[in-house]
């Protein structure tokens, strides 16, 4: 086993559980089909909760189901009944004020993964080093997961032989979006394991996400406090995100399926590991409400 694959810590209900057998996961049909042969926890607690209906945040008196997006906590589910993931690297999301905290994904990251991801509502957003943190985002100059460390490792020899001092630029005091307080069991690996690991990411320590609709998102994207960082295009993925944007295409993804692909291309190409469904749980939340939404289109004779 792996050091990410031991770094994946379920409560024992969670644990063994999929959502498609690895038998029909093989098949052309379910394969072809959207979030099937996902290695997801039970979707049992959610189903339980749906019956129960919505309930009121006790933190900002909104009544929200499964969670409230607004305090980034969980309403009507134990936090032992849903799944819990260490990321391999440290998750930023750049909120845009605009963004409707109900129609964002963000947040599903922040329960799931809550000790590596950060949620920042622009304009506030950290102060970052080129050559350590990545953006991913569309643009001409955008390039693939597969090429990044490359890029990262080049700007890291070119600057190492350049001046050694850039002014720092006044940034905004950064306000972070407060989530969960509950952290993933951080097992012990071996020095070897810890080593070789930390080689293959370097000189990565962050990357940086943008939530927000498409219509939006020029502000950030265009922010002076970005313009420095190497920017990563997911060009082959396609969005089943139920709120479509009218005039966008189907590469644009919601913020969950940007992360989730993002680190099933860096499992892959940058720590050099077979992708086993490590991060499928990321779409725990997803997967279900897209579930949900599908069934309310076919009762109401829309799909």
């Amino acid at each position: 086993m792996s050091s990410l694959d031991q770094d994946q810590r379920l409560h024992p209900s969670c644990r063994n559980q999929t959502t498609v057998s690895s038998d029909l996961s093989d098949t052309p049909e379910v394969a072809k089909l959207p979030l099937q042969g996902l290695k997801l926890a039970s979707h049992a607690v959610l189903e339980k909760a749906q019956v129960r209906g919505r309930l009121k945040c006790s933190k900002c008196g909104g009544s929200r189901m499964f969670f409230c997006y607004t305090c980034c906590s969980l309403l009507g589910v134990n936090l032992q009944e849903i799944p819990v993931i260490k990321l391999p690297v440290k998750i930023d999301i750049i909120k845009h004020p605009n963004e409707t905290d109900g129609k964002s994904t963000a947040v599903h990251a922040k329960i799931l993964a809550p000790s590596d991801v950060t949620i920042y509502t622009y304009p506030c957003i950290p102060e970052y080093k080129k050559g350590k943190v990545v953006l991913v985002f569309p643009g001409p100059d955008a390039v693939s997961v597969q090429d990044m460390m490359q890029c990262l490792k080049d700007l890291t020899d070119s600057r190492s032989h350049g001046a050694s001092y850039e002014p720092r630029i006044k940034r905004l005091k950064t306000e972070e979006v407060q989530g969960p307080t509950h952290t993933a069991e951080k097992p012990q690996s071996s020095p070897d394991e810890a080593k070789s690991l930390e080689s293959r990411m370097y000189p990565l320590q962050r990357v940086v996400f943008i939530d927000s609709t498409w219509n939006q998102t020029n502000k950030i994207s265009t922010d002076e406090r970005l313009q420095d960082l190497l920017r990563v295009e997911l060009k082959t993925r396609k969005t089943c995100f139920w709120r479509s944007q009218k005039g966008k295409p189907d590469t644009y993804l919601a913020t969950i399926e940007a992360i989730y692909y993002f680190l099933m291309d860096f499992s892959e190409h940058c720590l050099a590991q077979e992708y086993n469904g490590e991060y499928d749980n990321l779409l725990f939340f997803y997967s279900f409400l897209h579930s949900v939404v599908n069934k309310a289109k076919t009762s109401a004779g829309k799909c």
